[in-house]
């Protein structure tokens, strides 16, 4: 027995060898172990890039031809230092700083040493690259910007970074990513596959010819080509209204939840980022700290909705029941609460039911709503509770969910928000007061104002607004088409709706805003504006907002703009929103006045004024993402914003 048991032992050691053997010598050298191979050159052959289309068709980015300057460096030869830096257009410093990188890398992996060469510089060096070994020139497509505008839609690509190599093998050193924009949402359908051509090489470290006659060889996939949402003459004319201001402008397709225009302001010439130049264009663009034209203010400047948000509160107050359409309260110019709390109201005073406070934006009348609507259970913090669920069925206080890269989540808070806050008393209405008026914890960003209004035009429903339209044949992502619904009834939309067209009538607070045989519904807005100066907290010139839809009973648009240091809500906003609804509706504007008015307007000084503050900040992946409530029980005033 035992002589059986070693024979099949040694049977079954050999039967291992063999097929190990079998192994290295068929499978081992497949093409995905071939990069290994110290005696196989790697050439890349990178596929062109999807081209993106607008809504209407319009090319907006295409491919140009790029040439980059490849080094592997244990390869590199004895070579006219001077001559190759001449036709680099570098100086020698460069030139030894960056083979000593590209050392460190790897010394046998391709390195690019100078990218986005011109087509002319490329026409001379190709003549004299056989004398300089270790060097080949690899083609390429950069971006070719068919537009002007758009650029935090349309984002830019970049080489890859270390982190981003790690995490996605298929990336090398030297390869392009999509930044920012569609660009970064849409990179692996746009980038395509590159190829691969193995090439063999002799003992004197020569090219003889592709390996196993090109048997592992690969073709680039080109790219997807992606048609977006936007309408490029609508975001043209947002842009050229923004000019010399800072703010967003967010609008959408109610019945689609399409975004049409995506204006961040001010924003630079997407051209810029590309070629030899775009590392410095993006370092100047990156250190502008006074306009940070890198950031997208559509989707994340946080700020509080003024208000815009009253409605929200209608609505939730006619669901709860607090409120009838019909409710009318008394306003006397000032709004009595607790001991000794007091709101301003600017609205004229008078008797306001729903109707008359939307068109009036009657503080009074929605401190009361809301303060009904908490005071309905003998248990404040239940209440919060009800009101939030329904506030953030409108997508407010959290991500949205769209295919854009970045995003805020804002806050809306509930119950256990306030009981963190105030633990040692029990809190009640009058002390969360001013988020009736869309002000204290109440945090939001253009898009989720956007967002609201599109909920608000649909009668209480929404969907996730998208920036994709189609990708090449393929349909787009289910989540885009599936309808959210909010928690108030149809039926309470109407009065609240009415209201907002009111808002455009003689004695509504954009009455002088109205469009030609556009009925609009609308609610102006202003956020108050705290910075720190010199540790002390100060309040600048307030920021502007208005949010719109059109036409009123059949809703195309739905709208947000937000104007930072812009004073009162229809100055600038309300301008600029009248305007965007007429230029995408009609094609045209006929309110020449509105235009040119806006046209020749800046707030550029507003701007310049010395202060200490990040704008951006707000951590949003927290709940406690805001500071002690402003205004609480004791004898603050607030002031009416509209």
């Amino acid at each position: 027995m035992r002589q059986f048991l070693l024979f099949f032992s040694i049977l079954a050691v050999g039967l291992t060898f063999l097929a190990r053997l079998f192994y290295l010598q068929v499978y081992n050298s497949e093409a995905h172990n071939l990069f290994e191979d110290n005696a196989i050159r790697k050439v890349f052959d990178y596929p062109k890039r999807g081209y993106v289309y607008d809504r209407n068709g319009k090319l907006l980015v295409s491919n140009q031809p790029s040439y980059d300057v490849m080094i592997i460096p244990r390869e590199v030869k004895a070579l006219d230092t001077l001559e190759f830096c001449s036709l680099l257009k570098i100086d020698k410093a460069q030139f030894l700083k960056t083979y000593e990188r590209a050392y460190r890398y790897s010394p046998r992996l391709p390195y690019v040493f100078v990218s986005h060469l011109s087509k002319e510089d490329y026409a001379v060096l190709q003549e004299k690259m056989h004398k300089y070994e270790g060097f080949y020139i690899q083609k390429r497509s950069l971006r070719d910007y068919q537009t002007s505008v758009g650029a935090n839609v349309l984002g830019f690509i970049a080489e890859v970074n270390q982190g981003q190599i790690k995490e996605n093998p298929y990336y090398r050193m030297g390869d392009l990513i999509g930044k920012q924009g569609v660009e970064l949402s849409y990179e692996e359908a746009l980038r395509g596959v590159k190829g691969i051509k193995f090439i063999q090489k002799d003992r004197f470290n020569r090219d003889i010819g592709p390996y196993k006659e090109g048997k592992y060889d690969t073709i680039p996939q080109q790219g997807k080509d992606i048609k977006i949402t936007i309408d490029t003459q609508l975001q043209e004319y947002g842009e050229l209204l923004m000019r010399n201001k800072k703010g967003g402008i967010v609008a959408i397709e109610p019945k689609t939840g399409e975004i049409l225009s995506l204006v961040s302001a001010p924003s630079y010439d997407p051209n810029l980022l590309v070629g030899r130049k775009r590392s410095k264009n993006y370092t100047k663009l990156y250190r502008d700290s006074i306009h940070l034209p890198l950031i997208d203010k559509g989707l994340l400047r946080v700020h509080e909705p003024g208000s815009p948000f009253k409605a929200l509160v209608a609505l939730a107050a006619l669901q709860e029941k607090a409120i009838s359409p019909e409710t009318s309260v008394t306003c006397t110019g000032v709004y009595h609460y607790g001991r000794r709390g007091k709101m301003g109201c600017h609205c004229g005073g008078g008797v306001r039911d729903l109707r008359k406070g939307i068109a009036k934006s009657c503080n009074s009348y929605f401190a009361t709503a809301f303060r009904r609507t908490i005071d309905l259970y003998p248990d404040a913090s239940k209440s919060m509770d009800k009101w939030s669920d329904h506030i953030k069925s409108f997508g407010l206080g959290q991500y949205l969910g769209t295919d854009l890269p970045i995003g805020k989540k804002g806050n809306i808070p509930n119950g256990s928000y306030y009981d963190k806050w105030y633990p040692d008393f029990n809190w009640g209405a009058t002390t969360v007061i001013s988020n009736s008026i869309g002000q204290g914890e109440i945090l939001v960003t253009p898009i989720h104002l956007a967002n609201m209004t599109a909920a608000i035009a649909n009668r209480g429903y929404y969907y996730t607004p998208h920036i994709i339209k189609s990708i090449g044949e393929e349909p787009i992502d289910k989540q885009f088409t599936k309808i959210h619904h909010t928690t108030i009834d149809k039926k309470y939309f109407d009065p609240v709706i009415e209201g907002l067209y009111d808002v455009y009538k003689p004695g509504g607070t954009a009455n002088f805003l109205k469009i030609p045989d556009i009925e609009i519904c609308g609610k102006t807005g202003t956020a108050e504006n705290f910075t720190m100066i010199d540790s002390v907290r100060t309040q600048l010139t307030d920021h502007s907002l208005f949010v719109a839809f059109a036409p009123k009973d059949d809703p195309k648009i739905a709208i947000a703009v937000f104007v930072e240091n812009g004073h009162y809500g229809s100055i600038y906003a309300g301008r600029i929103a009248s305007l965007m609804i007429e230029k995408y509706i009609k094609g045209h504007t006929t309110r020449k006045d509105l235009e040119n008015w806006v046209l020749t307007r800046s707030l550029e000084f507003e701007y310049q004024k010395p202060y200490s503050g990040a704008p951006f900040t707000i951590n949003d992946r927290r709940e406690e993402v805001v500071p002690m409530p402003e205004f609480s029980v004791g004898n603050n005033q607030q002031k009416h914003l509209d």
